[in-house]
């Protein structure tokens, strides 16, 4: 019974959102259409210029909330499947956000001041497994992009050259390519949305900005925002407080303490994760 209520809830939560990514898409190509008039009827050529840019604004944001709706109705498809079937994993935000940037694993990290992650959201989990890396090792095409607030691709022998640890790793998994693009809104940059073996092409078109777009702008940071994209986003607030724990103990700073417990975790084979797990539980302990 509580499977079909959170069924029922996640399919009721798709919809409504659906519906007004739908509404203000329609709003926005409104909005479009009649600065587009106001431009072709201006007396003066700085007066249609200034209504054509205000158009291209509103156009922009349309196609914004259009890819949210298309995401939101993806997601709604995969629950109504899931909601019919018993004991079948429930399906994750992300692996539509892959599909629809031309990929199986795609994966979103959100960050604070510093470039350390501080969530990540995983399509499955090559996707999963790459972002640990680059949390491990502190290079990777999603941190570069959220630091140089550019996209970044990086594949065969440049993927090997330009990260000397994450690259050989990344190989080990059987990824070949991978590209990433950043999370911003007001020149600012909160994250980065990465994909994985992605289709040719697909990186060097508007679709894969455009996903982040509608990422930033309505599922992370938007009025109907869910930047637990559904449940799928993982905190690491304890391994900062594992940190925090170590730092204590060895009297050294906490960045310090983090990157003890990442070369561990690197070193044992396991998720950061899991090795905080054992130092708040007292199954690990620093000396």
């Amino acid at each position: 019974m509580a499977t079909e209520d959170a069924a029922s809830d996640l399919i009721a939560s798709a919809k409504r959102k659906a519906a007004l990514a739908r509404a203000r898409f329609a709003y926005e190509t409104d909005r479009a259409e009649r600065h587009e008039l106001l431009a072709r009827q201006a007396r003066t050529r700085a007066l249609g210029d200034m209504h054509r840019r205000i158009a291209g604004i509103h156009r922009s944001t349309a196609a914004c909330h259009l890819t949210a709706a298309r995401l939101q109705d993806d997601y709604l498809t995969r629950l109504s499947g899931w909601s019919l079937q018993r004991g079948a994993p429930m399906p994750l935000f992300m692996s539509g956000v892959a599909e629809a940037c031309g990929t199986r694993s795609a994966a979103v990290t959100l960050t604070g001041a510093a470039p350390d992650q501080l969530a990540l959201a995983a399509s499955d989990e090559p996707a999963r497994a790459a972002q640990e890396l680059e949390f491990l090792l502190g290079e990777g095409p999603a941190r570069d992009a959220t630091s140089e607030h550019r996209p970044v691709l990086a594949d065969g022998t440049e993927l090997l050259d330009r990260y000397p640890g994450y690259g050989p790793a990344l190989a080990e998994l059987g990824i070949g390519a991978v590209a990433a693009v950043p999370l911003s809104l007001s020149g600012t940059c909160f994250g980065a949305l990465a994909v994985f073996d992605p289709v040719q092409g697909v990186t060097n078109a508007d679709t894969f900005g455009g996903v982040a777009e509608a990422l930033t702008r309505s599922m992370i940071l938007g009025p109907d925002s869910d930047p637990d994209l559904y449940g799928a986003t993982d905190m690491r607030a304890e391994v900062h407080q594992a940190a925090g724990m170590v730092s204590v103990h060895l009297e050294c700073p906490v960045a310090d303490a983090l990157q003890l417990i990442k070369a561990h975790a690197f070193a044992e084979g396991a998720s950061a994760h899991a090795i905080a797990e054992r130092i708040l539980s007292g199954q690990l302990r620093f000396h």
